[in-house]
């Protein structure tokens, strides 16, 4: 299989200050089986999709405990450990008691066993950046802060992050520790992180939008974002991440997928180019369709 796309075309982040990666990620919770539960329905073509991502420049993987549960980090594990140059960030703090359920827990117990097993099922000494999946509102949220400060200081973590959050937590976090990336729904039709954003850029935090893919009411014939599509010989979905890439240079995008071809098909997305026109028509008809 030829390979010529690269992640690198989307230009590099740096996380946390010492860590610097292509700016174009891979999102592991597709590896997973139907409802993110339970093993792959294709393992072989998880697997290889696993191996493409050196060979497409994408040195950051983002996984959970909870996809599978395990079965995501365990395949990681598997094909690519000990991830020469590759920066793998996991997240903890949401129990699956079933497919289709997620519920956050926040006791620090819970959330220092999280931590603990991803170590043992990455098969690493220090995760390089864990994200707390959710902040449990059962739980004060300095309590889960705390020992994510705690285990951060004894070395168990590199870099913190934080998933569906406000700029408010971000900033009641910042009193334990740097939050080195924030990672919140956002896309061209999907707009509701807009402030959080706007801080992540003014903090150098890496925002990592999670959904990036979906285009709702755009994705119909005449459309901006298809008409584009059209230009520039694209997908829908090529488009739709090459906007999320020229929205601001603090995104790390993390599209999914367990099918190598269409990995080849969203990493082609770093080398589109949207005019300044375009992207402003995107925009505004992304933003009519809120």
């Amino acid at each position: 299989m030829a390979i010529e796309v690269s992640a690198a075309s989307a230009g590099q982040i740096e996380i946390g200050g010492d860590f610097t990666v292509n700016r174009f990620g891979f999102g592991a919770m597709r590896l997973t089986g139907k409802s993110i539960w339970g093993d792959p329905v294709d393992p072989a073509a998880a697997r290889e999709t696993l191996r493409l991502l050196p060979k497409l420049g994408i040195n950051f993987i983002d996984t959970a405990d909870a996809y599978g549960p395990f079965v995501s980090e365990d395949l990681i594990c598997e094909v690519l450990h000990p991830y020469d140059h590759i920066l793998v960030a996991t997240k903890g703090g949401l129990t699956r008691p079933g497919p289709e359920t997620w519920r956050p827990l926040g006791r620090p117990e819970y959330l220092r066993q999280c931590v603990m097993m991803s170590l043992r099922r990455l098969r690493v000494d220090r995760i390089d950046l864990w994200q707390l999946h959710r902040i449990d509102p059962a739980v004060p949220r300095d309590e889960q802060f705390s020992v994510i400060a705690a285990m951060r200081k004894e070395g168990l973590i590199r870099h913190v992050g934080l998933c569906d959050v406000g700029v408010d937590d971000i900033e009641a976090a910042h009193k334990y520790f740097p939050v080195a990336t924030v990672q919140n729904r956002f896309n061209i039709v999907n707009r509701s992180s807009e402030d959080v954003l706007a801080y992540c850029e003014q903090n150098n935090i890496g925002f990592i939008p999670w959904a990036p893919l979906a285009a709702g009411a755009l994705a119909h014939p005449g459309s901006a974002l298809m008409q584009t599509a059209k230009t520039l010989k694209a997908t829908a979905s090529q488009v739709a991440l090459a906007w999320i890439l020229k929205r601001s240079k603090n995104m790390l995008p993390i599209p999914g997928t367990a099918n190598p071809e269409h990995l080849i098909e969203n990493v082609a997305a770093a080398t589109l180019e949207l005019s300044n026109e375009a992207f402003a028509a995107l925009d505004q008809q992304g933003r009519d369709a809120l």
